[in-house]
C-alpha cells in the first residue's frame, strides 16, 4: 500500500454527516506512515473545503468525478477538463427527448449553474446563473466539468440505463446516489480512475500499489483500475461486485478498519526486515 484512494460520501463520511474519531485517526496515521491520501469525490470543489476541516487533511483532492483536481491547502482548482459547447448541447438534446421533463445543472471553474427548474437545495450559495442550459455562459465557454441531470420522480439506475447508450462516444454517465433522482456527466474518459491515477503518477505509484474505497456506481471505474479495491457493505450491487474486497459499512467505520489492518501489518513486516 503505496497510496490510499477513497470516495467521501456513503464511504467514509456516513448518512448522519459527521466522521467519526476513528475515521479521522485511521486516515492521519497514513500521513504519519508518509502514505498519500487522495480524496475522489462527485462534489465540486466548494465542497471539499469543509470536508478538509473536518478531517484535518491538505494536500490535492480529485472532484466532479475526476475532472477536477482541486489544493485543499489553497483552497484553488489546479486543474480542470471541459466539455466543448457542441458536445454539451448534442447531450441535452439527446436526454431531453428520451427524457422528457429532464432539467439540468451545472458545474465550473465559474461556480455552479442551473436551469430555472433545477431545485436548489444547497445552503449559502453564491448569486449564480440561471438560463436554459443551452445559455449558460459555462456551458458555451466550453468550461463545464459535470452536468447533473434530474428527472423528477425518476429512479437514477433506470436513468443511467437510459443515458449510458445515449452518452457513449461523447460523455461519461454515472451516478453517485441510488436515491436521488440524478445522473451525473462528465467529460468523454473521464472518470474517478482517471483522476486518481494522474496523482498516483504524480507521487511516482503504480496502480499495483493504490488501494482504493468506495460505495457508488461512480465508484466502480477507480475500484476496478487499483490493484486492492474495497466496497463498504452498503454499497450498491455494482459496486460489490467489482471490488476485489468487502469491508463494514460506513456507520460501522469500514475504511477504518481496513486501514488500521494494513497498517498494522506494514509496520510489523517492518519490523521483521529490522530484525
Amino acid at each position: 500500500m503505496k497510496l490510499v484512494g477513497t470516495d467521501i460520501d456513503g464511504t467514509i463520511l456516513p448518512p448522519s454527516g459527521r466522521f467519526s474519531e476513528r475515521t479521522r485517526a485511521a486516515l492521519a496515521a497514513l500521513e504519519s506512515a508518509s502514505i498519500p491520501l487522495v480524496l475522489v469525490t462527485a462534489r465540486p470543489p466548494r465542497w471539499v473545503d469543509s470536508i478538509a476541516s473536518a478531517l484535518g487533511v491538505n494536500g490535492l483532492a480529485v472532484c466532479g468525478n475526476g475532472a477536477v483536481v482541486y489544493d485543499m491547502g489553497e483552497r484553488a482548482i489546479v486543474d480542470a477538463v471541459g466539455v466543448p459547447t457542441e458536445t454539451l448541447l448534442l447531450m441535452a438534446a439527446r436526454l431531453r427527448e428520451a427524457l422528457p421533463g429532464v432539467v439540468f445543472a451545472i458545474e465550473s471553474p465559474h461556480g455552479f449553474s442551473r436551469e430555472p427548474g433545477f431545485p436548489l437545495n444547497e445552503r449559502n450559495l453564491e448569486p449564480h446563473a440561471v438560463a436554459p442550459f443551452e445559455e449558460l455562459p459555462a456551458v458555451l465557454d466550453g468550461s463545464v466539468f459535470k452536468v447533473l441531470a434530474l428527472l423528477e420522480d425518476g429512479m437514477s439506475d433506470d436513468m443511467l440505463a437510459v443515458a449510458l447508450p445515449l452518452c457513449e462516444g461523447l460523455l461519461e454517465a454515472s451516478h453517485s446516489s441510488s436515491v436521488s433522482p440524478l445522473i451525473e456527466i462528465a467529460p468523454l474518459g473521464v472518470t474517478k480512475a482517471f483522476g486518481l491515477a494522474r496523482q498516483a503518477e504524480r507521487f511516482g505509484v503504480d496502480a499495483a500499489d493504490v488501494v482504493a474505497f468506495g460505495d457508488a456506481p461512480n465508484d466502480v471505474p477507480m475500484l476496478e483500475w487499483a490493484g486492492t479495491s474495497y466496497a463498504v457493505a452498503n454499497a450498491h450491487a455494482d459496486v460489490l461486485a467489482a471490488a476485489t474486497h468487502h469491508t463494514a459499512s460506513v456507520s460501522e467505520d469500514g475504511v477504518a478498519q481496513v486501514l488500521e489492518s494494513l497498517l498494522a501489518d506494514a509496520a510489523s513486516a517492518s519490523e521483521a526486515l529490522r530484525n
